[in-house]
């Protein structure tokens, strides 16, 4: 990221200094250095209101997750995943502390909790680890696992609506529907391709060294403290009972994963009459759930409130460093430079120049396709509810930072050799973009 963020800069002040130089300007008019300072100044500001706007939404989820989390709907969530894991990972025995991991990081992605997601892949990679037998060689399971986890099935993508929210969006969840139909049709492909890669990637006949140089955590990600959260006792009891014999007949999963299939077509047809009740019953559900199930829910949803409040503030920092950076990639006129040419082929596929950004930089870079995406949508000339809001909205909640997630996992059990993890990875993400801009295109488009 510091590569990313010194390059835009650099980039923006070059191209600007360019213009200044060549181009003659009325002397009414401002120059180019003009133009880039107060893009810069503009965009500081614009990034702190944006922040201060998302408080408050963000403590309304946060507060919503943390009742479901104690009312224990992860532990619901991964009694239905069991049935489904034991079959696509045939080499983890069932009742494995591997298997326990694997389907709590994927019923914390499921439910947009990321902060509880990470520890939990962190601990099922080194779980994998210790039934690998060739160390520092990524195994079958583990990089299906990521390809999964890269690409993982949403169904609340809480943050990129929390930040449409806060950009003033009149539909806020509007990308609901379109982030579950990208992310069931690119977590498909991802086990397709993970299946796939492993025939051509082969592992190595003899098992390697176990002697590696150590890689701690830290020297990957260092500003990245969602890694060493301490995980909740109710999300510890949860992943005690994925990995334990407690599941639900096979039966029960199938129905599910059919209502949630058969909620593609729902989506299709009637994404925008369901959209504005997504919020209302959301609320509604989430508190009622934790309310019989005997949960405090006042008390518990002003605890997660409280965590909400802290996020918000947190990522002003992050916000304004990003935006600044965008802010002076676009007042440079080096973003019209890039984005133009490329804009003018993509956007026969239904990806808009304005959105082409977001999916360049997403599988690179979480951070900066936040920034890139609270930019996009903030933009007068786009704004949260046009075509290109809903895709680029989408493109968040739908694809991973693959590049981030295999750099993170795969250092935590200093695997050198990711064998096909990166291409299946990638080719998850390609899926995923191109569910998103078919369903963006149907509900809000030019299909529309």
């Amino acid at each position: 990221m510091n590569a990313i963020f010194f390059s835009i800069v650099v980039i923006a002040f070059g191209v600007a200094a360019y213009r200044q130089l060549t181009e003659s300007i009325p002397a009414s008019a401002p120059t180019a250095m003009d133009v880039l300072g107060t893009g810069i100044i503009e965009a500081a500001k614009g990034s702190v209101t944006l922040a201060l706007g998302l408080i408050g939404v963000m403590a309304l989820f946060l507060g919503l997750m943390k009742v479901a989390e104690a009312g224990g709907l992860l532990t619901i969530i991964a009694k239905l995943l069991r049935p489904i894991m034991i079959r696509l990972f045939p080499d983890v025995p069932d009742g494995h502390p591997a298997m326990g991991a694997i389907i709590m990081n994927l019923s914390a992605n499921i439910m947009g909790l990321g902060n509880a997601a990470t520890p939990f892949g962190i601990r099922a990679m080194q779980e994998l680890d210790k039934l690998n037998n060739h160390k520092g060689t990524a195994s079958d399971s583990m990089v299906l696992f990521l390809a999964i986890n890269t690409s993982s099935i949403t169904l609340l993508p809480t943050g990129v609506i929390a930040l449409r929210a806060a950009a003033g969006s009149s539909d806020p969840a509007g990308i609901v529907p379109t982030t579950l139909f990208a992310t069931l049709c690119s977590t498909f492909i991802a086990i397709l391709a993970a299946k796939y890669f492993a025939r051509l990637w082969r592992m190595p006949n003899t098992p390697e060294s176990t002697s590696l140089s150590s890689r701690a955590i830290s020297d990957i990600a260092p500003n990245d403290t969602s890694i060493i959260d301490v995980i909740p006792d109710t999300v510890k009891d949860a992943e005690t009972a994925a990995t334990g014999s407690g599941t639900y007949p096979f039966w029960a999963t199938l129905l599910t994963l059919g209502v949630v299939i058969t909620m593609i077509p729902l989506t299709i047809f009637y994404g925008k009459t369901i959209s504005p009740w997504i919020i209302p019953c959301l609320m509604l559900a989430l508190l009622a759930f934790g309310y019989f199930r005997g949960i405090p829910v006042y008390e518990v949803f002003v605890d997660g409130a409280k965590d909400g409040f802290q996020v918000a503030i947190r990522i002003i920092p992050y916000l304004v460093a990003i935006l600044v950076a965008v802010g002076m990639f676009r007042a440079s006129g080096a973003m019209e430079l890039l984005i133009q040419p490329l804009g003018v082929l993509t956007g026969q596929i239904g990806l808009p120049a304005d959105a082409l950004p977001m999916a360049i930089l997403r599988p690179l870079s979480g951070s900066g396709a936040y920034g890139v995406l609270a930019s996009t949508i903030q933009n007068p000339a786009i704004g949260p509810d046009s075509y290109t809001g809903y895709l680029v909205s989408t493109l968040q909640g739908s694809t991973e930072t693959t590049f981030y997630v295999l750099a993170i996992y795969f250092g935590a059990v200093q695997i050198r050799r990711v064998r096909h993890a990166l291409a299946a990875g990638l080719t998850a993400d390609i899926a995923g973009a191109a569910a998103a801009i078919f369903i963006c295109s149907l509900l809000y488009g030019h299909l529309a």
